[in-house]
């Protein structure tokens, strides 16, 4: 089960937002025992660049996934 300040990654694009399948954030709230997620999504500086709501099926965890971050331009 995928626990709060854990890494995960999108399964697919968030229709209206920046972000994509594959994009890395971290949990920063989970809903209704697992269901849904609030997930932060950072600039490799560390910026915050959004918060957004997500259902469990949109993420995966990144736990022991050994493979390149890949730095992609986010329109400001």
């Amino acid at each position: 089960m995928i626990k709060e300040f854990e890494r995960v990654y999108l399964t697919e694009n968030l229709p209206g937002t920046a972000f994509v399948k594959g994009d890395v954030g971290v949990v920063a709230m989970t809903h209704q025992n697992g269901k849904g997620f609030e997930i932060e999504f950072f600039a490799v500086d560390g910026t915050t660049l959004g918060v957004e709501t997500v259902l469990a099926e949109q993420v995966k965890s990144c736990a022991g996934i050994k493979r390149v971050i890949h730095i992609q331009d986010i329109a400001a």
